[in-house]
C-alpha cells in the first residue's frame, strides 16, 4: 500500500452512515429478493417464520433451505405445532440439511417458546439468546427483522460489504470484531430489519465474493475499496489449516426380508440424535479388518465392499470402510435390536428415516451391486 493511500485512510472521516442507509434502503425497496420467510419492505416479519428460517440458514444456502422451510411450515404451521411434534419426526424432516444439532435445538426452542413463553418469541436480544440454539447472530436477526429492534446480524455477506465500504484489509477471522462494530455504526434508527436484509441481499447479489458488480451497486460512490480499486480483493482471509482425516468402519446388515439394521446415535456429539448404520468410532488411523469385525453388531458373514466412502465435515474429512452381511430373520435379533437403540427398517422405507448424508452414502455404497 502506498504512503498516500495509508495517510488517506488514517485521516478518513467515519463512514457516511446516514447516506449509506438511505441509498441502501431505496435500493432494497425496488430490488429485494422475494423469499418465503420475508415480509414486504416496511413490514416486520412473523417471528416464528424468521426464527425458523434463520436456524435453517446457518451455514446453508438459501436455495437448499427453501424446500425445507415450506415443508416445515406445511407440517407445523405454528411454533406450538412444532413443539408437540416428536423428536424423531423433526430429525427425519431435517435430514439432508446437515449440522444436526440445529434440529435438536430447534425442537427444544419450540418447546420453550410454546411452553414457558406462551407461544411468544421475546423481542430483546438478551432474552432471545437464552433460547436453545439462538446465538448472537440469530438473536440479532430475529430482533431486527421480526421486531424492528436496532440490532445488526453480521453474516458473511455483511462482513464482505462492510469490509469493502470501509476498505478493511485485516484478514478474517481477525477482522470480525472490527467489521461487526462498523456494521453496528451503520444501522439506522428505523427500518432496522429492512436494512439488515438489504445488507444481506447486497452481498448475495451485487457485492459478491468474486467479480463484484460495482457499476450497479447503490453504494458505489460511498465505497472506499472501490475508490482504491481493491474491492475484489476484500475481505482478506488467513490461510485455512488443512482438515485432518479420520477413519472408521460401517456395518450394513441386510435381513432376508430386505431390512437394514439402523441405530440411533446419542443426542450429544456430531450427528447427535440421528440414525446411522452401526459403525466404529472415527479415529486417525484405519482399524485392522480383523479388529473391526470383532465390533460388528450381529453375527454373520461380513465382507468388505470395494473402495471406501468419503465425506467432508466442517472440521475434518472422513473415510469409511464398509462391510456388508446378509443375516437370517430371527426374533431374537429383533429383541436385541430394541435393547441396543437399533431397529430393522425395510430398504423401501429408508427415505423417511433421519439418515444424515454420510450414512445415505454408506448404504448406497453397500447396496450398489444389488441394484
Amino acid at each position: 500500500m502506498s504512503t498516500a493511500v495509508q495517510l488517506a485512510r488514517d485521516t478518513a472521516p467515519p463512514l457516511a452512515a446516514a447516506a449509506i442507509a438511505k441509498a441502501l434502503l431505496a435500493w432494497y425497496d425496488r430490488a429485494h429478493r422475494d423469499l418465503p420467510w420475508r415480509a414486504a419492505p416496511g413490514v416486520t416479519g412473523d417471528p416464528y417464520g424468521v426464527w425458523l428460517s434463520e436456524i435453517m440458514l446457518q451455514q446453508t444456502t438459501v436455495k437448499a433451505v427453501i424446500p425445507y422451510y415450506y415443508a416445515f411450515l406445511k407440517r407445523w404451521p405454528k411454533v406450538q405445532d412444532l413443539a408437540q411434534a416428536s423428536r424423531d419426526d423433526v430429525m427425519s424432516a431435517w435430514a439432508g440439511l446437515g449440522y444436526y444439532s440445529r434440529a435438536r435445538n430447534l425442537h427444544d426452542c419450540a418447546k420453550t417458546v410454546a411452553g414457558a413463553l406462551d407461544g411468544n418469541f421475546p423481542s430483546e436480544l438478551a432474552a432471545l439468546q437464552k433460547l436453545p440454539g439462538v446465538g448472537p447472530y440469530t438473536a440479532a436477526a430475529i430482533a431486527s427483522i421480526a421486531f424492528d429492534k436496532r440490532a445488526m446480524p453480521v453474516d458473511g455477506n455483511v462482513e464482505r460489504v462492510v469490509a469493502r465500504l470501509a476498505s478493511v484489509e485485516t484478514p478474517l477471522p481477525a477482522a470480525k470484531p472490527e467489521l461487526k462494530l462498523l456494521a453496528e455504526t451503520l444501522t439506522p434508527k428505523s427500518r432496522n430489519g429492512d436494512f439488515a436484509q438489504a445488507m444481506m441481499d447486497l452481498g448475495a447479489t451485487v457485492c459478491t465474493p468474486r467479480r463484484p458488480s460495482c457499476m450497479i451497486c447503490p453504494l458505489k460512490d460511498l465505497c472506499r475499496a472501490r475508490k482504491e480499486d481493491i474491492a475484489a480483493t476484500l475481505p482478506r482471509r488467513s490461510p485455512k489449516p488443512e482438515r485432518p482425516l479420520r477413519h472408521g468402519v460401517a456395518f450394513v446388515a441386510i435381513s432376508e426380508r430386505g431390512e437394514i439394521l439402523l441405530r440411533l446415535r446419542p443426542d450429544k456429539g456430531l450427528l447427535g440424535g440421528m440414525i446411522e448404520v452401526p459403525s466404529t468410532d472415527w479415529s486417525e488411523t484405519w482399524l485392522p479388518a480383523e479388529e473391526a469385525l470383532r465390533l460388528a453388531p450381529v453375527k454373520g458373514r461380513w465382507f468388505p465392499m470395494p473402495g471406501a466412502v468419503a465425506h467432508t465435515f466442517t472440521h475434518f474429512r472422513l473415510g469409511l470402510m464398509v462391510f456388508r452381511a446378509h443375516v437370517r430373520n430371527d426374533p431374537a435379533l429383533t429383541l436385541w435390536a430394541r435393547q441396543k437403540d437399533c431397529r430393522w427398517v425395510h430398504r423401501d422405507a429408508l427415505a423417511s428415516e433421519a439418515l444424515p448424508s454420510v450414512m445415505r452414502k454408506v448404504i448406497a455404497h453397500a447396496l450398489d451391486d444389488l441394484k
